[in-house]
């Protein structure tokens, strides 16, 4: 990879977007030691500064990744592959209540931090043990480590997780009950130190359940618990609340965010309800309301806003690595996920008994609008050993043998190899909702949730889409307003003064691209994950969109079709005045 020598750059004879949403206009863009110092037509070369012929392109802020689990990922893939390809210049992790810090000095309770990511974002237990020096208890000695140790290719911003709060006061207890009054008392201190370090607010989860259908701690919290927290944060200006509600498994979004708008109501904090307005067709009986309550925010001039993906959720299903079956209360197939080396696997799929259970599972137990509620949406796409069949549906595969859909993904695998893998359609989206979203000035949009589930999908590059689908292919918003959406209105909502927009005196981060050029690429597998035995597992990704370069801090991170070995990224925190 190509090492970036210079954060000097004059980018000329491109059409400038600068973030705000306003129409593009031609200009060269001056960078100085990583600032722009300069943007207007014509700018005379400098010595000693690089030149990069924009001519056909756009020359556009960095973009920003709104909602990341790079967490503990980038200890060991710092060059956050496949974002530079994509213009990406920063990442913001920590969310869904998820984080690696707080964490308590007991082991026992670090391996339920780990385990929790490890199931929920569906991301290795191994590389975390063997790739992060675990030398923090509190969250500013993890920013202290992090940015000591790390050095990634992208701008980084981070939540602290409620989750890990509650583990970090209450141990393994946290899955159980409420908080005491002291155990508050230490979840409210441990958040004061992380906000105090630079911490973007606190994030929080009232959805997921475990492989067990244990409702993830937070889900215990009481309202004593949750006041007071909400309390640390209106102590420091430009903090923010991020939470996941459910609309998606038990559909409580509605009483959560009743009740969370309830006790935020006394605050003047900014809230970012992520998934408050749906967008999938099987969501339909929870739309209305929630969309009710969101204009209502909005008219009431609460400062809450609707965090959304422009992409449907989708996801490969796979017998490794995955929580799709447990999110989908299809707890038979998820004991082939949790069984220990693939003897031990085929052997479940091998089992009369199991096969049995299996297929009443999925007939009666597993929701109706998961894949498993859905078989015909499955299909048989990538083969480990090439037996196939292949790009056939499971419902016409399980005709052709004759035999129920669970038995035929069993006899599939068993085939074809246990680290194949059957691929989910997406689910339908209201289209409609989503343009409505992507035009809203109240929403948190480019959700990717990038590098989880790195054997279920890809979400790096997700970002493309805006630009192929929604502005080329259906010409719904323009580019301006594509760039917008995940530049200057996010570096806006999350209170970054110094970049998503080309002005003097921003950060150098810049993505210049030719429009038609931009691609969200098929995803393919590499191997390139620390297994914890000295070997690799693999993940997803994609090739690069690709944009044409990619400048973070104003040193080239990507740069004509392949990525530099430069590892710019800084952490970032909000501006709090």
């Amino acid at each position: 990879m190509e090492q970036s020598s210079t954060n000097s750059w004059l980018i000329h004879d491109g059409m400038v977007i600068d973030g705000s949403g306003k129409a593009a206009f031609r200009a060269d863009v001056r960078l100085t030691d990583g600032m722009i110092s300069e943007v207007a037509p014509s700018l005379a070369p400098r010595e000693g500064e690089a030149r990069y012929d924009a001519r056909g392109c756009f020359v556009a802020p960095g973009f920003i990744e709104s909602h990341t689990h790079f967490d503990a990922t980038m200890w060991w893939a710092p060059e956050m592959d496949p974002l530079p390809g994509y213009g990406v210049t920063t990442a913001v992790m920590g969310n869904c209540g998820f984080s690696a810090a707080p964490v308590s000095a007991d082991p026992r309770v670090k391996d339920e931090v780990i385990g929790v990511f490890s199931f929920f974002e569906d991301i290795p237990a191994a590389p975390f043990r063997e790739a992060l020096p675990w030398d923090w208890t509190r969250w500013s000695e993890y920013k202290r480590s992090l940015t000591r140790h790390v050095r990634p290719a992208a701008n980084f911003a981070a939540y602290v997780g409620h989750i890990p709060l509650r583990l970090a006061a209450m141990g393994s207890e946290a899955w159980e009950r409420a908080a005491t009054a002291a155990e508050i008392a230490t979840m409210a201190e441990l958040l004061e130190d992380a906000l105090a370090a630079g911490a973007m607010g606190l994030s929080s989860n009232v959805m997921d359940h475990d492989a067990r259908g244990r409702p993830v701690p937070t889900l215990k919290a009481a309202d004593e618990e949750w006041t007071a927290l909400f309390a640390v944060l209106a102590r420091h200006p430009g903090a923010q609340f991020q939470v996941i509600i459910d609309t998606f498994i038990h559909l409580t979004a509605v009483e959560y965010t009743e009740r969370l708008a309830r006790l935020l109501a006394p605050f003047k904090l900014r809230a970012q309800f992520a998934g408050l307005v749906p967008t999938l067709k099987f969501q339909y009986a929870i739309l209305p309301r929630l969309k009710e309550l969101f204009e209502t925010f909005k008219k009431e001039g609460r400062d809450y806003w609707c965090g959304f993906a422009h992409v449907s959720i989708t996801s490969v299903v796979n017998i490794h690595n995955s929580l799709i079956f447990a999110q989908s209360d299809e707890f038979v197939w998820q004991e082939v996920v949790d069984a220990k080396g693939d003897e031990a696997k085929a052997r479940l799929l091998r089992d009369p008994a199991w096969r049995a259970r299996a297929r009443d599972s999925w007939d009666h137990k597993a929701h109706k609008f998961s894949p498993f509620g859905n078989p015909a949406s499955l299909l048989l796409l990538d083969s480990e050993n090439g037996v196939g069949p292949v790009k056939v549906t499971l419902v016409e595969y399980a005709a052709q043998l004759g035999v129920h859909p669970s038995d035929a993904m069993a006899e599939w695998l068993l085939a074809n190899g246990l680290r194949s893998t059957v691929h989910m359609a997406p689910f339908e989206m209201f289209d409609e909702v989503v343009l409505e979203l992507l035009k809203d000035p109240q929403t948190v949009g480019n959700i990717s949730d990038v590098p989880a589930h790195g054997q279920m999908l890809c979400g790096g590059g997700e970002n493309a889409m805006l630009f192929s689908e929604w502005v080329r292919a259906r010409r719904a918003i323009s580019v301006e307003e594509a760039v917008h959406v995940q530049t200057g209105k996010l570096a806006g909502y999350f209170n970054f003064s110094d970049r998503g927009l080309i002005r003097p005196g921003m950060r150098g981060d810049i993505a210049v691209f030719a429009l038609d050029e931009i691609e969200r690429r098929d995803m393919e597998k590499v191997y390139d994950v620390p297994d914890g035995h000295g070997g690799t597992m693999w993940r997803w990704t994609r090739k690069p969109a690709p944009v044409r370069l990619t400048l973070v801090n104003g040193e080239a991170t990507f740069r004509d079709g392949r990525q530099t070995a430069s590892r710019p990224g800084l952490m970032l925190s909000p501006a709090r005045a």
